[in-house]
């Protein structure tokens, strides 16, 4: 394997709730190579939320080391912190979080140009990205005139708009019916494979965990693989 993009060592992460403190996360190790696809499986409440949290620097965990790119950011301040995400980072939720009030091409542009990006090579790279996921013809519909698919492509096309190094995905398909979820996954897959970044995408369905370079569970507070 090629040397880590990204690294977790012995992350722990706990809760105090009604005076009980709920350990969710007990020492998770996690390396993953440039370009690798990862499937991060488990339960309903055993931490994967938390864990891409972390890994995405929008969490602190109490313990452990994050690596990204073999530099450690686990001190990393806010500012740094927000770099790290806005350069280095993409993120795709269960749901699109698209700006209503913007067209598809221009929900893609924004976080390049916060990125430092000029205008005329954001939407140089907006439609390119649009035409990856197969949208290139909507580039100009608002969230509201597109379908819960396409949001959910254009979303993963905004997440790959910067070129992050690592990719994170919390259950990306998981607000669409079967076929439309198993037709964005596929688009997903295929625009990754179409970087050299890698990711990291917590899922419940089995099917589309193995269409992944790898699987691993999360299981009594633990990484192992599958």
């Amino acid at each position: 394997m090629s040397e880590a993009i990204f690294q977790l060592d012995g992350i722990t992460r706990s809760f105090s709730d009604a005076g009980t403190r709920l350990e969710v996360l007990k020492g998770c190790d996690l390396s993953i190579a440039p370009g690798e696809m990862v499937a991060l499986v488990g339960p309903s409440g055993s931490g994967k939320s938390t864990l891409l949290h972390i890994a995405g620097l929008l969490e602190q965990a109490d313990g452990g080391r994050i690596l990204l790119a073999g530099t450690d950011v686990t001190a990393a301040g806010d500012a740094e912190r927000t770099r790290l995400r806005r350069h280095n980072l993409g993120f795709v939720y269960q749901f699109h979080h698209l700006l209503p009030e913007f067209s598809a091409e221009e929900n893609i542009v924004l976080p390049q140009m916060i990125a430092g990006r000029e205008r005329v090579a954001a939407r140089a790279r907006a439609m390119q990205l649009l035409a990856l996921v197969g949208l290139e013809a909507r580039a100009t519909h608002r969230p509201a005139q597109l379908s819960g698919g396409e949001q959910q492509r254009v979303a993963i096309a905004r997440a790959l708009a910067n070129e992050p190094a690592l990719l994170l995905a919390d259950e990306p398909t998981g607000n669409l019916d079967p076929a439309t979820a198993d037709q964005v996954f596929g688009v997903f897959v295929d625009a990754l494979r179409n970087t050299s970044g890698a990711a990291l995408i917590a899922t419940h369905n089995p099917d589309l965990a193995r269409r992944m370079d790898r699987i691993v569970t999360i299981e009594d507070g633990r990484i192992r693989d599958a």
